[in-house]
């Protein structure tokens, strides 16, 4: 065995802190960490084949990135010559992906500006005022849009409305939008952050049960959707565990 010490060090090492930087960026279960830890090389693979590898399917995001940009710039000059709403709105589509969220509310101003029926450009306007943290700001469009289709992104977009209420402290008109969006959605979003909501309104036990709900819900997904919305279950654990606290 001696003469295959070679084989393992420094190889195996690098193998566990390969494992560990993934883990600590992609926060899967815990009992993984055990497993890198007390399993040595062997623990390691394992997680690297059930965890790294699957996980590498995520890797096209960036390089849809990489040729975004390009897209980006060339819409950028085509808007300069012919600077339509259909043409804005491509443009905020592409700063959007890009969690350009400034530049996307931007270009959304000026093709609401020249044309306002387009629904679409409404709720994306209000999902890059999210993505900026401004809450109030997203109201406004985020009511137009469930005004005019209630069902709007599968009730996502009530979801977000009944989020952005309660961020800003209305709670009873959070509750009025929550409860569209939680009887037909059970996206981990929506169920987090109706659990957070009755959390905010002083219904502990009713947010411990919603939160166990968005944690189970990781069991019926498949291992793809698990990676893609594992921010949400992460938060949900979280809330678990303050509400136990």
């Amino acid at each position: 065995m001696s003469g295959l010490a070679h084989l393992y060090y420094p190889w195996g090492l690098i193998l566990q802190g390969m494992a560990i930087w993934h883990f600590i960026k992609r926060r899967p279960d815990n009992y993984w960490l055990w497993i890198i830890i007390v399993g040595g090389v062997l623990g390691a693979g394992v997680y690297i084949l059930a965890e790294v590898i699957p996980d590498m399917g995520l890797l096209r995001v960036s390089f849809q990135g990489m040729g975004r940009k390009s897209r980006i710039q060339a819409m950028e000059a085509q808007i300069l010559d012919n600077p339509s709403a259909g043409n804005l709105e491509e443009l905020a589509d592409l700063y959007f992906d890009n969690k350009d969220y400034a530049e996307a509310r931007e270009a959304l101003n000026r093709a609401i500006a020249s044309r306002s029926d387009s629904p679409h450009a409404f709720y994306l306007r209000a999902k890059s005022a999210l993505g900026l943290g401004d809450y109030a700001g997203a109201i406004p469009d985020l009511e137009h849009v469930v005004a005019k289709d209630a069902k709007f992104d599968y009730y996502r977009a009530a979801g977000l409305l009944a989020d952005a209420y309660a961020r800003t402290g209305d709670l009873e008109k959070a509750g009025h939008y929550f409860g569209q969006a939680v009887a037909y959605s059970t996206t981990p979003e929506t169920l987090y952050n109706y659990a957070s909501y009755l959390n905010k309104a002083g219904k502990k036990e009713e947010a411990r049960e919603w939160a166990a709900k968005l944690v189970a819900k990781k069991k019926t997904l498949p291992r793809y959707m698990q990676r893609v919305e594992r921010p949400w279950f992460r938060r949900g654990k979280a809330l678990e565990k303050e509400l136990a606290a």
